[in-house]
């Protein structure tokens, strides 16, 4: 070994350097002459690289006496004459390991790979002899995570000993390191899957989901808020991959299990499918879909689909529907909800798993149903599962779609925004949960409670917009009038609403909703109090008014109601309420200025709320003083609908660089 010092720069200093490194395995120091300057600080110099040098090489010592130790411990192992033996020298191995001053995570992965090679080489051990070296190696589990192979053999000892006390004392910790820590189950799905398996044996227990339940309460602590970020996300992704495993015999068989566009349109003919395949869905006629369109009397028969573990019943109706019929020549891939939808050739679609299947569903949808009980891990569980990441069987499946009802409902009751919105779809053209659980959709099972309340806390909160009306007065009128008729006080509000912005163009439906309306008492009633809002509206505009008003600094909100229910302000142009203590609130007084051109909201609480109603009613405005409010991004973005905008202030608010690239797109007064 020679080492090089750049300070040295004669021979004397390269000899002195070479007795230094000598020096050091004999525990020497060489002294140097005190009275040079120039000689101390070199020996300075040399001491510090001479204590690097003792360091490394006491590291590498170590290292190599490591090595060879475990290489020792490969031999004996991979030939195991007597058990016993094996067991103590697995004991020696991992207290060499634990002992050992190195930092490096190869010497404490070696013996558990050591053990996992063992394991598999050697089938015929006892349970004991098994449960016997999980004891042994638990010290080196509880901070590495365990290799593939000894991920198997621990998922076989769950399966197998479910109720053993090894599951308990040595796996709980090991799953939980594992949830706490594991940052992608893709790269490593043997850890998912022990995981799984360890959670399923501990529902075999005699408290069976209470066990569980104590489980994911002690993941989550026994505070508010959840320490550790990586719980939730490793727990959804485990019940999914769970759920989905129920249902995978069938998913797998694709050629002979419907597709969507085969459960939207009926099943393919017999001689389009391979003949061999043990699941198939039998075509009683080519032209079943054309005869169904004109036949009233006769219903066919159901059909049985068998496999080892599903038995799926497809029956038929005879029930026209011209939407569907038109759309069996076409190609393209239909809509997810569209194809669970009830349909001519599929009326029901009811999936019966098998008891260890079903075991399986039960336990990991109640583990959905714990997390949404949780504050705190409610809005990430609700993000996670906006884009709907379920088969299509599953969510055909009825006892599926009822028990997880629950996390829905718990989304629906969530006052927050980032919780609700994710009700609906995760994008434009796409179905969500709001669709899937309204009268109709495949997973609606009551008389639309679920429904009304999904649309009384989207309809609070940031989406009163005319979109949202017209979207439910094409998909759900029928539904809204039905539970209006009911006395649902929201259905009622939905109806008034869209009389009141005109989203039903046909006479023959307003007056259907006006009728609806009269049937009850809360609707007369409501209907009423719109009736003279429109005519009051009228009145301001034909009396006319001033055409600007500034309110004094302070004014509130009751003010300005009070105000502008006092006189005509069907003219007013131009509305200041700069420096006063307006709110969100107000929106509600000033959609009702139909000539309305300039608003100045200079330094008031008007935010995001207000913002998207504005948004809505005020399309002649044309000049927006929003300088110094608290309208953040989500707020701005809705003025990208008002065009007629020429002056837009939007100095001092949260306004990103994002949010104003993407309004320069939509409004010419950003330049």
């Amino acid at each position: 070994m020679h080492i090089s010092l750049a300070d040295d720069i004669d021979d004397a200093g390269a000899q002195e350097r070479e007795a230094n490194f000598k020096a050091i395995y004999g525990v020497e120091v060489l002294e140097t002459q005190q009275n040079n300057t120039f000689a101390k600080e070199k020996k300075v110099r040399q001491s510090f690289v001479a204590t690097w040098l003792l360091r490394s090489g006491v590291s590498v010592t170590l290292s190599f006496f490591l090595q060879k130790k475990i290489y020792k411990y490969k031999k004996v192992l991979s030939n195991p004459s007597r058990w016993e033996v094996v067991l103590k020298e697995i004991r020696t191995l991992v207290d060499m390991a634990l002992t050992s001053p190195l930092q490096d995570d190869s010497i404490h992965q070696a013996p558990l790979e050591i053990v996992s090679k063992l394991l598999s080489e050697n089938n015929n051990l006892t349970t004991q002899d098994h449960e016997s070296i999980i004891v042994a190696i638990a010290p080196l589990l509880e901070n590495n995570h365990p290799p593939p192979d000894l991920c198997e053999f621990f998922c076989k000892h769950c399966r197998e000993r479910p109720r053993s006390m090894v599951v308990i004392e040595v796996f709980t910790p090991v799953v939980q390191r594992i949830l706490k820590h594991n940052m992608d189950f893709g790269k490593c799905p043997r850890l998912r899957l022990f995981t799984q398996e360890y959670i399923l044996a501990l529902n075999e227990l005699n408290a069976g989901m209470e066990v569980v339940k104590k489980f994911i309460h002690s993941m989550h602590g026994p505070t508010g808020q959840c320490p550790h970020p990586r719980v939730l996300p490793n727990l959804v992704a485990v019940c999914l991959a769970a759920i989905y495993s129920c249902y995978e015999e069938f998913i797998n068989s694709r050629d002979n299990s419907p597709s969507l566009k085969e459960i939207r349109n009926g099943c393919q003919q017999q001689c389009d499918r391979k003949p061999n395949l043990p699941l198939r869905l039998l075509h009683t006629s080519p032209d079943l879909v054309s005869q169904e369109a004109t036949l009233t009397e006769s219903r066919l028969k159901p059909v049985i689909v068998t496999s080892n573990e599903i038995h799926v019943e497809v029956e038929r109706n005879n029930t026209a529907n011209q939407k569907m019929t038109a759309n069996v020549g076409n190609d393209s891939e239909p809509n997810l909800i569209d194809c669970l939808m009830v349909s001519p050739t599929c009326s029901t679609m009811s999936i019966e798993l098998s008891a260890q299947a079903d075991r399986i569903l039960g336990c990991y949808v109640e583990i959905l149903k714990m997390l949404s009980d949780y504050d705190d891990w409610r809005p990430a569980l609700a993000s996670l599962l906006q884009p709907i990441p379920f088969p299509k069987e599953a969510l055909a499946h009825e006892k599926f779609t009822k028990e997880l009802k629950y996390v829905i409902q718990r989304f629906a009751e969530d006052p927050r925004q980032e919780v609700h919105s994710c009700l609906l779809s995760v994008r434009a053209g796409k179905d969500g949960w709001f669709q899937l659980y309204s009268p109709g959709g495949v997973a609606c099972d009551d008389d639309g409670e679920l429904f009304a309340s999904m649309v009384h806390i989207l309809m609070g909160s940031c989406y009163k917009t005319k979109k949202f009306l017209l979207s439910l007065a094409e998909n759900k009128l029928g539904p809204c009038m039905l539970l209006a008729l009911r006395g649902n006080q929201t259905m009622v509000e939905i109806l008034c609403l869209m009389l009141e912005y005109n989203i039903i163009d046909n006479n023959d439906t307003q007056l259907q909703i006006i009728s609806t309306l009269e049937s009850t008492d809360v609707g007369k009633r409501m209907y009423e109090q719109l009736c003279d809002r429109q005519r009051e509206l009228k009145e301001l505009q034909r009396k006319g008014g001033p055409t600007r008003l500034t309110l004094p600094s302070k004014s509130t909100d009751a003010d300005l109601a009070r105000l502008l229910s006092s006189g005509s302000f069907g003219n007013l142009e131009n509305l200041s309420l700069a420096f006063t203590n307006v709110t969100s609130a107000c929106a509600e007084h000033l959609i009702k200025l139909p000539s309305l051109k300039q608003l100045n909201l200079w330094s008031t609480q008007f935010g995001d709320a207000g913002l998207r109603l504005l948004s809505e009613h005020l399309t002649m405005l044309q000049v927006l003083n929003l300088c110094e409010t608290p309208v953040t991004d989500a707020g701005l973005l809705a003025l990208s609908s008002m065009k007629s905008l020429c002056s837009l202030n939007m100095n001092s608010t949260k306004l990103s660089a994002d949010t104003y690239e993407d309004l320069k797109v939509f409004l010419n007064c950003i330049h």
